[in-house]
């Protein structure tokens, strides 16, 4: 029975993550397939003249929609649409704010979309002697770094066991340490709760950290 039992969650370790990932890969591309197949006139529809369904339709329509829109909009002509249109949304007092601070945020995002998450640290929190595993977003800048008066970085201190969810944190320079785990590797740590740790050789190297901005001593 204990040999049962032990292939019976050995199984269950092996199909479970496999399981989970085609569900939720299947249900994002039914979703928006749903969104964008309806755009196409129903008689030009693959269905209508297949005997089966194609999923992934919504998501290559999508692409392309997106990548027409961003072609537009990179012209003269787009622009001065664009900026028409942001006028008008500008004299709208409740929407202007939702529009306002969505754009900003997917404008920082992707504009530091390379830069963003590159760095697992670790800092003491909530108080000395107790550490916490944060995400290094990047350099802290403006006006907080004016009224304080130190060099700060902002951090996402996540939760466990849902890491996206957490807390933005703005920590002077000298007290982060940069961790050589992998963004993955820090993200499973949180999300088992500890249970999942990295290999062996990085929780070794984890003592000797270095403050952010200064590489190892002796690396190239």
């Amino acid at each position: 029975m204990t040999r049962i039992r032990n292939y019976f969650l050995t199984g269950l370790v092996v199909a479970a993550p496999i399981g989970l990932t085609i569900w939720i890969t299947r249900w994002f591309i039914d979703l928006v397939d749903t969104w964008f197949t309806p755009l196409i006139p129903e008689r030009y529809q693959p269905d209508v003249y297949l005997p089966f369904d194609i999923p992934g339709l919504g998501l290559i329509i999508a692409f392309v929609l997106l990548t027409l829109l961003g072609a537009l909009t990179a012209n003269f002509f787009g622009r001065t649409v664009l900026n028409f249109g942001e006028r008008l949304v500008a004299r709208m007092p409740v929407v202007r704010s939702i529009y306002g601070a969505l754009k900003q945020i997917f404008e920082t995002v992707i504009s530091q979309s390379n830069a963003s998450f590159r760095e697992v640290g670790l800092i003491e929190y909530p108080r000395k002697g107790i550490y916490c595993i944060v995400f290094i977003t990047t350099q802290t800048k403006g006006e907080l770094v004016d009224k304080t008066g130190h060099e700060l970085v902002s951090v996402f201190l996540p939760t466990t066991p849902n890491p996206t969810s957490g807390f933005l944190l703005f920590v002077p320079k000298q007290d982060v340490q940069v961790l050589d785990m992998t963004i993955e590797e820090g993200a499973k740590l949180i999300i088992s709760a500890g249970l999942v740790e990295p290999s062996r050789k990085t929780l070794e190297e984890i003592p000797d950290a270095v403050p952010l901005g200064n590489p190892p001593t002796g690396s190239s």
